[in-house]
C-alpha cells in the first residue's frame, strides 16, 4: 500500500519512493560535531541516491536524571542548525516539547518533530499543524499503533497533511522496549508515511540508573525487519564517537558505520517495492 507522499524542502517520504534518512547526533553538544556529524551523513546519502533530513534536539525535556545533559536551549540550538541549514544546504528537523517552543521553532526548521511521550498533547499537535510545516509523531511507548488513528485526526483536523508517523518500541516490562513489527502497516493504513526509529527501539529506559542504556548492535536486525514490513523512512540517532556521547550513546550508530548500514536498508526497500 503506498502512503501519502510529504515533502520537506527537496526531500520527500512517501507515495514509491526511496527511503528517507532522518539522522543526527541525539543531542546538539556543539556546533563543530554537529556540523562534522551532517555533513559526514548529507555525502553517505547522496552517494546511495537516498533523501536525507538532519536531526539533533536542542532541548532533551525527557532525561532521567536531573544531571544528565540537555543540550544547549532553544536560542542557541536554533542558531545552530540554521547553521547546518544554510551551509550544508540539507533540511533540518527537531523536537518541539511545548506550544510556546513551535513559532520560533517553525522559523528555522524544515519540519517539527513531536517526542513519543508527547503524543497525545493535543494542543501542541495543533500548534505544530497549525505551523504549516511538515510534522513528525512518534508514536508514544505506551500506544497502541491502532491507536495512532486519534493522533493522525487531531492533526489533519487544520487542514494539515503533512505528516509522518514514528515507531520507537513499546514498553515492555522494566528498563525495555519491543518492536511490534505489526505497527508499521498497521499505521501505513492510515495513510500517512511511517518512519523507523531504529536507534530508540534498541534503546534501555532508564537502564542505566541515571540514564538510558542501549543494544546498538540490534538496531540493524530491527531496521531490516521494519523496512521488510513497509517502513518509508528509518531514523537514526548518529555520533562519530558514541562512547563519548553526552546523551544516548549506548544506542547510537558511529558515523563510520553508517554507509553500510544504509546500503543493506535500501537493497531491502527496493526488493520489497
Amino acid at each position: 500500500m503506498k502512503t501519502a507522499q510529504v515533502n520537506i524542502r527537496a526531500e520527500s517520504i512517501g507515495g514509491s519512493g526511496p527511503l528517507l534518512v532522518i539522522a543526527g547526533p541525539c543531542v546538539i553538544e556543539s556546533a563543530d560535531v554537529v556540523l562534522h556529524t551532517a555533513a559526514g551523513l548529507r555525502e553517505i546519502c547522496r552517494g546511495l541516491a537516498l533523501p536525507f533530513v538532519f536531526k539533533s534536539s536542542y532541548d532533551k525535556a525527557n532525561r532521567s536524571s536531573i544531571s544528565s545533559f540537555r543540550g544547549p536551549g532553544m536560542e542557541r540550538g536554533l542558531r545552530v542548525l540554521a547553521d547546518v541549514r544554510a551551509s550544508l544546504n540539507v533540511p533540518v528537523i527537531s523536537d518541539v516539547h511545548s506550544v510556546g517552543e513551535v513559532e520560533a521553532a517553525s522559523g528555522v526548521l524544515d519540519a517539527l518533530q513531536i517526542p513519543a511521550f508527547l503524543s497525545r498533547q493535543t494542543d501542541l499537535i495543533l500548534a505544530a499543524s497549525r505551523a504549516g510545516k511538515p510534522v513528525n509523531i512518534k508514536k508514544a511507548q505506551f500506544l497502541s499503533p491502532w491507536e495512532m488513528k486519534n493522533v493522525v485526526e487531531k492533526f489533519i483536523s487544520t487542514g494539515n497533511r503533512a505528516l509522518m508517523l514514528t515507531e520507537r518500541g513499546t514498553a515492555f516490562g522494566y528498563n525495555n522496549l519491543v518492536v511490534d513489527m505489526r505497527s508499521i502497516p498497521v499505521m501505513r493504513s492510515l495513510g500517512y508515511p511511517v518512519v523507523f526509529d531504529a536507534t530508540h527501539s534498541v534503546q534501555l529506559p532508564g537502564g542505566q540508573g541515571t540514564a538510558s542504556g542501549g543494544q546498538r548492535e540490534f538496531a540493524l536486525t530491527l531496521a531490516m525487519a521494519a523496512v521488510a514490513a513497509g517502513a518509508d523512512g528509518v531514523f537514526l540517532e548518529v555520533h562519530p564517537e558514541p562512547e563519548k556521547a553526552l546523551c544516548d550513546g549506548p544506542n547510537m550508530i558511529p558515523l563510520d558505520d553508517v554507509r553500510e548500514f544504509l546500503e543493506t536498508l535500501k537493497r531491502i526497500k527496493e526488493a520489497a517495492q
